[in-house]
């Protein structure tokens, strides 16, 4: 029997991509900014809609770089603890002090209100990190009014909102900045890769230096690290691009099949709530179980016929064990009855309907 698995990495024609390998091979100009990573930065500014946007070599350390573009690093940052470890990750590799704010029990993102009660309670935090969990946005409005108030950074971990626009707006050009992943299993990738999207043309300099060591030539103007993306991985991106309009229409055909045969909300079964005006990625297919049981029981039973969903996020993140203990209950809640189903743009439509019989039997 054949291994299902919650993801499965999509990749171009392999013609088109040994075309600009041969490019690469023939110019022998491999990294430092060069034609690929150009040609794609630019293409990714239009198709995100967003003013600038700089790639790196991957989602963590645009986080970490967005970080230091904003100051933040080394400071308190209040920060979902509902998300994938690398969010608190970069926040703890930076010197931050995560401040966990408690999420939204409908959309799964993080609670406005519970951001606007940690500023309250901590005048030395510096700025906020949301996460638009799976490509479902954040309230954007309320988040800004209140980051703006209180006089504090705003940066998005976007790594799953690729594609994603809200308010007529792609849903990177939110905030102070905004961190994208360009990891193998995303919506869009580069095999490895990542993004920073900012607003100025002076943060979009700054980020540059920040990525490639912090100098020009023989000119030292800051500290920087090596972030730089390759020409072989831009490649893959260029070549990746063009496919996203029929990938993400596929994916909806996908989750639209889920939503009809697993008969939601009547099995007892639910998704998170979209945020108003949303246009969505249909990057991840998240189903919340009535409780921990229930779950448990009907993941046994698919991976019994070798179908591998994910328990995507698990841990609560305040839970840690390197991370100072708060009390988050609707999060510590949510990973307790919460999943990924099987999803990808060319998973046939027998997939779908086994992973819904089998859950439908078991429930």
């Amino acid at each position: 029997m054949n291994m299902t698995p919650v993801t499965r990495a999509t990749l171009p024609p392999l013609e088109s991509y040994l075309e600009k390998i041969r490019e690469i091979f023939s110019c022998r100009y491999l990294t430092n900014n060069g034609k690929n990573v150009q040609e794609l930065e630019q293409a990714l500014t239009g198709f995100l809609e967003v003013p600038h946007l700089t790639l790196c070599t991957n989602g963590t350390l645009a986080l970490q770089l967005a970080l230091r573009l904003l100051n933040l690093n080394g400071k308190p940052v209040v920060t979902t603890p509902f998300s994938y470890v690398a969010t608190v990750s970069a926040l703890l590799w930076e010197g931050c002090e995560p401040v966990f704010a408690d999420i939204d029990p409908r959309t799964l993102c993080i609670s406005p209100e519970a951001v606007e009660a940690c500023l309250d309670a901590r005048p030395d935090i510096a700025g906020v990190l949301p996460v638009h969990v799976y490509g479902n946005a954040c309230d954007v409005t309320a988040l800004e009014d209140i980051c703006r108030r209180h006089g504090v950074a705003l940066l998005y971990d976007a790594a799953h909102a690729f594609g994603c626009r809200i308010h007529d707006r792609g849903l990177l050009s939110w905030g102070d900045a905004s961190a994208g992943s360009f990891h193998a299993t995303k919506l869009f990738h580069t095999v490895e890769g990542g993004c920073v999207a900012c607003r100025t043309d002076e943060a979009q300099e700054r980020l540059s230096l920040l990525r490639a060591f912090g100098h020009i030539g023989d000119d030292f103007i800051c500290l920087g690290i090596n972030a730089k993306m390759s020409e072989v991985h831009a490649a893959m991106g260029l070549c990746m691009l063009p496919l996203l309009p029929e990938l993400i229409r596929r994916r909806a055909e996908l989750c639209a099949a889920y939503d009809a045969l697993l008969d939601l909300p009547r099995s007892g079964l639910a998704k998170p709530a979209m945020s108003p005006d949303l246009e969505w990625n249909y990057a991840y297919y998240p189903v919340i179980f009535p409780d921990n049981k229930t779950m448990m029981r009907c993941l046994a039973a698919l991976r019994r016929e070798q179908i591998h969903p994910r328990r995507y996020f698990y841990p609560s993140l305040n839970t840690l064990p390197y991370v100072s203990p708060v009390s988050c209950p609707v999060s510590e809640d949510i990973v307790q009855r919460v999943a990924c189903l099987p999803l990808w743009p060319d998973m046939g439509m027998d997939t779908v309907e086994r992973v819904a019989a089998i859950l439908t039997a078991t429930l």
